[in-house]
């Protein structure tokens, strides 16, 4: 890095992967002053998120909510997307790096092509369609699907004909046979690789039957047959005859945590995304009864618990913890004939209609290959190998990595890090912010404030998530009965890019002077809709949703008529306020380019760290007398890795920055102003004075802490500990914690029960961590581990083999079966039901180890002063799920760290980096638009 400083660092950077983290990225990166090139091999971005029906645990489209993210980066002045494309090399030094490019040819040119479709319509030629996992056809000139960005079409060569009839009918002249490979070359100041994954090829576990029996699919073929945009438009209907299954089967963990196909680690998302299709399949066909065969539930995520539990108790979906062990077909009917050993050892064959084998995520060889190109170090499953205190940075200086191709992870863990990619991406160029990036013009606003209203309506079907149960053409007729309706239309996907083109278009030749969209929630789209209509030339104030999908359709499910009847009165409410609206302006204020950081512990720390090597002055404040936060308890973790000397150095490292200011046992007591603009007053001890801070944002870092158990006798013998007071005992008094022959330890105490009805995250790594350091210390040491679902997701499943191959037992119970802790004189005792002997078990422990629950610190108060919601936990509630993970709804305000919900250290910190890359498309403007007034 030292080599910047005699150089000027370029003000670009390259993303690789145009899915949901690589859109996540540039936009972040584009908003934040750089320019992005966008570079993906699809013939379009979107990564499997495009492929998805709906997303867990909030049952949202998929393709909804990723819209928004499709136009942006597709209109955005600062990001070029570059698809049907490979990078071959990158040559250079952080800062200044040189990449080669192929483009190969799509046979259209995207200069000339409209998106018409008129050319596929009058293809002869018919091909396997690859988006719908080869459950469908589609012509030979295409385009992946409806909302694709870039909008334009390509021609398979390997299918085609030549006969030329599609070059014959485009009126815009767009076809061109004769279009050849291009090499480019670009340059970037660092570059962020996110090329997501492949499934695992299911044909390789032919036990299950997979391309022998049709009625035998992979998940993501199941995700296309629940789709509005699947091969039967949204009907669950099944590959051999069409007829609608009635009990369904999910098997898990295929291609996950399997040694025999290599892949000994859990894929992450397999148990969520099973009981969310499982959901799905119900409230398509209610009749529907489905099983999933799982090995362990790992519903460890936020929300997962209570989702999980929601399968159970009000969808019916049947959890049977066995490995299916092979699947026949009977031969008249194609139903299949699953058989499995079930819990109480007994061998069972059941029959089903369907079955979906939930498959694994695997990296691609193509990504492999490339980042051999690139210099870059894979682990030994082929993803990218990184250390736990740097979950974004590769082996190679000035190259990031965010999302599955790191590790297997869900997709707000994908967002997550995309954006924690961003802050250090950009850490290393922040001098060459706005060299590069380009300001948008809008067009002259229309001044529209004396003018009668001619009202636009734009009714969506959202697939069938509306159009499935509101009658959309009756509503759209509705709507032309309406006084001052000037214009109406119905989408399939009103959020597409052609759709917002369309509403530009009618806007325009139908002099509207206000415009209403009747789908989803204005959470996530009525930025993207006033965006579109202030390119037209309005206002965008003089814009309205009626939300007719959360608050109508998906309600009513079961009640199309009233449902239908519903959204009319949505519509007509909406054009009724539509009438009073007038244009609002807005002001420009300028920004305090400043940021404070609440709450000293890893989270905060990396934030304020991150944020001042953004060029930016923080205030970190702590209400404690040092800092280090939880992180003062811990030693090591479950690789290995030391934990107070990280600790030493990132003390160090804030405490010496110079842009850093540390204000210890402060405590905050007002808090007021808005994005760009906020003042916090806060009190200093001992002599508690009183001091204003002025700040462009906020990040809350504020932790969490380890719940104190209320049974089990803690508190009563000095044996029983909780699993953070073993891991002190462990590095302060090894040679007491050796001489224990006997341990028990104790998972999912105080979690996962009515009063906090959710998964601590980190206590079952934790346990295996300290399970085998004990054994380190005394290898003959018996140890116990009583456990509901050992959920040691992603690359940490290694230990868990780990663990068992070097003898500590693992015994499940139930919760109604929990464990029974007694003391009689000086001698404990563990009493458990060993499921498989079927017979009630005693241990005497040496010591007895308690998995207590991570709660959330006391920030009633703190929430309340700064008007962001909590979840009923009590942990901060973030703006969206799945797409705003560290963002609140208070736009300028952020959340990191374990004050979002339980976490490991890697994803405080990748959650840290996150909230400065979110922070920083505020604080590196000087001026922003605020009102409107």
């Amino acid at each position: 890095m030292d080599k910047l400083k005699d150089k000027q660092p370029i003000g670009a950077v390259l993303v690789i992967g145009g899915g949901i983290g690589g859109m996540q990225a540039s936009l972040d990166l584009a908003d934040s002053g750089f320019y992005v090139y966008l570079v993906d091999n699809s013939p379009t971005i979107g990564g499997v998120m495009a492929q998805l029906d709906k997303t867990f645990p909030t049952n949202d489209c998929s393709m909804c909510i990723m819209s928004p993210k499709l136009v942006e980066c597709g209109r955005h002045l600062n990001v070029r997307v570059i698809t049907n494309a490979d990078v071959e090399g990158i040559e250079g030094e952080p800062g200044r790096f040189s990449v080669t490019l192929t483009r190969r040819p799509r046979y259209i040119r995207p200069d000339r092509c409209t998106g018409c479709g008129e050319c596929a319509k009058h293809c002869p030629v018919t091909a396997i369609d690859a988006y719908n996992e080869k459950l469908s056809k589609r012509a030979a000139i295409y385009i992946k699907y409806a909302q694709a960005i870039p909008k334009v079409y390509l021609i398979d060569r390997e299918q085609c004909i030549g006969c030329g009839l599609c070059e014959r009918v485009c009126l815009a002249k767009a076809v061109d046979y004769e279009e050849s490979q291009i090499v480019e070359k670009i340059d970037v100041g660092s570059v962020i690789l996110s090329p997501g994954y492949e499934v695992f090829d299911a044909h390789l576990r032919p036990e299950f039957g997979y391309g022998v029996y049709p009625n035998v699919v992979t998940s993501i073929e199941f995700e296309r047959l629940l789709s509005a945009t699947g091969p039967h438009r949204g009907h669950l209907l099944r590959p051999s005859d069409g007829t609608v299954p009635e009990r369904i089967a999910f098997i898990q963990c295929v291609g996950s945590r399997d040694s025999n196909c290599g892949n000994d680690y859990c894929s992450s998302v397999c148990c969520m995304y099973a009981t969310k299709e499982a959901i799905i399949a119900k409230e398509h066909v209610h009749f529907v009864k489905p099983t999933i065969f799982y090995m362990d539930v790992r519903a460890y995520g936020k929300g997962f618990d209570a989702y999980y539990e929601r399968a159970k108790s009000e969808y019916g979906v049947r959890f049977i913890k066995c490995m299916v062990s092979r699947i026949r077909e009977q031969y008249k009917t194609k139903n299949l004939l699953l058989t499995y050993l079930n819990e109480e050892g007994n061998l069972v064959e059941e029959e089903f209609e369907l079955v979906v084998l939930s498959v694994g995520m695997v990296p691609s060889k193509t990504t492999m290959e490339m980042a051999k190109r690139l210099g870059v170090e894979l682990d030994g499953y082929g993803y990218c190998k990184t250390r736990p205190f740097e979950p974004t940075s590769t082996s190679r200086p000035g190259i990031y990595v965010c999302g599955a191709f790191e590790a297997p992870k869900d997709i707000p863990e994908t967002v997550t890090q995309a954006s924690g990619a961003v802050a250090n991406a950009t850490g290393i160029i922040s001098q060459a912010r706005g060299t590069l990036a380009m300001k948008k013009e809008y067009p002259e606003e229309a001044d529209v404030a004396s003018e009668e209203p001619r009202i636009g309506v734009f009714v969506c079907h959202c697939g069938i998530n509306i159009g499935g149960f509101v009658n959309v053409p009756a509503v759209k007729e509705y709507a032309r009965t309406l006084k001052n309706v000037a214009y109406v239309d119905e989408n399939l996907y009103t959020c597409s890019t052609d759709t917002q083109e369309k509403i530009k278009n009618a806007v325009k030749e139908h002099h509207l002077n206000r415009v209403i969209v009747a789908s989803c929630s204005p959470r996530t789209h009525e930025p993207m809709f006033r965006e579109t209509i202030r390119d037209a030339g309005l206002n965008k104030y003089l814009f309205e949703m009626a939300n007719i999908r959360d608050q109508c359709s998906w309600v009513h499910m079961s009640q199309k008529k009233e449902a239908t009847e519903k959204a009319k009165n949505l519509v007509r409410m909406a054009v009724a306020n539509a009438r009073l609206i007038q244009p609002l302006g807005e002001i420009a204020l300028s920004v305090t380019q400043k940021g404070l950081v609440i709450g000293g512990g890893v989270a905060g720390m990396t934030a304020a760290l991150k944020l001042a090597e953004q060029g930016y002055e923080v205030f970190l404040i702590e209400k404690e007398a040092q800092l280090g936060g939880n992180l003062r308890n811990l030693h090591y973790t479950l690789e290995g890795e030391d934990i107070q000397a990280f600790l030493k150095n990132l003390i160090n490292r804030v405490t010496g920055h110079p842009s850093i200011q540390v204000i210890t046992n402060a405590l905050v007591v007002d808090f007021v102003g808005s994005k760009g603009n906020y003042s916090t007053g806060i009190m200093v001890a001992p002599t508690m004075y009183y001091r204003k801070i002025e700040h462009g944002i906020a990040i809350l870092a504020t932790g969490a802490e380890e719940w104190k158990p209320t049974e089990y006798l803690y508190g009563e013998d000095p044996r029983i500990l909780t699993q953070l007071e073993l891991e002190t005992r462990i590095a302060n008094q090894p040679d007491e914690v050796a001489r224990a022959n006997q341990i028990v330890m104790i998972q999912c105490v105080g979690s996962r029960n009515e009063e906090r009805p959710y998964c601590s995250r980190t206590c079952c790594a934790t346990a295996i961590k300290n399970a085998l350091k004990m054994k380190e210390l005394n290898p003959g040491a018996n140890i116990t581990i009583l456990y509901r679902d050992m959920r040691t997701y992603g690359l940490m499943e290694s230990y868990y083999t780990k663990a068992r191959d070097e003898g500590i037992i693992f015994v499940r119970y139930e919760p109604e079966e929990k464990p029974s802790v007694s003391k009689n004189g000086q001698e404990l005792t563990v009493s458990f039901l060993d499921r498989i002997l079927k017979e009630e078990m005693e241990i005497k422990p040496d010591l007895l180890i308690l998995s207590s629950a991570t709660i959330s610190r006391e920030n009633e108060e703190l929430a309340t002063m700064l008007k962001v919601p909590r979840t009923a936990e009590g942990f901060f509630l973030e703006a969206h799920m799945k797409l705003r993970p560290v963002d609140f709804a208070t736009d300028g305000l952020y959340l990191a760290g374990s004050a979002h919900g339980p976490k490991l250290i890697s994803e405080s910190i990748s959650q840290a980096s996150a909230t400065v890359s979110r922070a920083c498309t505020i604080l590196s403007k000087e001026k922003i638009l605020v009102g409107g007034v």
